[in-house]
């Protein structure tokens, strides 16, 4: 019951259990290529993936960067809001980790709401992905390249 009523209260309230928002670290060209490899594009200032820009429920791109494997190296989540696009849940993100080039490449890229848990697969937080309902939501666990759903 408590986990129901703690995604409820983040899609209800907004409110989002990742650590906080450090993207003002970033150079505006890590920041650029960062949305480039998610796949959004530049539009004004801001950086979109849907096209739907006119609504309330309409929030552009936004860079959090957290470390999911204790490596020192931090990952970047790229979060877009917008119940026409992305429903209900009225969010979708794109995970990136820096490849052995340097190159960001998204790991994972799906519609909810990330959730890391404290358990790990190869040394990585396992994330769950909610949205609205009761549950079970599906679990991702890090398999070498990428995050995998059971």
């Amino acid at each position: 019951m408590f986990k129901t009523t703690l995604w409820l209260s983040a899609l209800v309230l907004g409110v989002f259990v990742l650590a906080p928002a450090r993207a003002a670290e970033l150079t505006a060209g890590e920041e650029s290529a960062i949305f480039k490899a998610a796949g959004f594009k530049a539009k004004g200032n801001t950086f979109i993936r849907c096209e739907d820009d006119s609504t309330a429920s309409a929030s552009p791109g936004s860079i959090e960067m957290q470390d999911l494997n204790a490596d020192g190296t931090e990952e970047a989540w790229v979060r877009e809001g917008s119940l026409f696009c992305y429903g209900n849940t009225a969010e979708a993100f794109v995970l990136l980790a820096k490849n052995a080039t340097g190159e960001w490449t998204p790991i994972l890229d799906e519609v909810g709401v990330a959730l890391p848990l404290k358990t790990k697969t190869r040394n990585w937080l396992n994330i769950e992905v909610g949205g609205p309902g009761m549950g079970p939501f599906p679990v991702f666990r890090y398999s070498g390249k990428k995050y995998v759903g059971k």
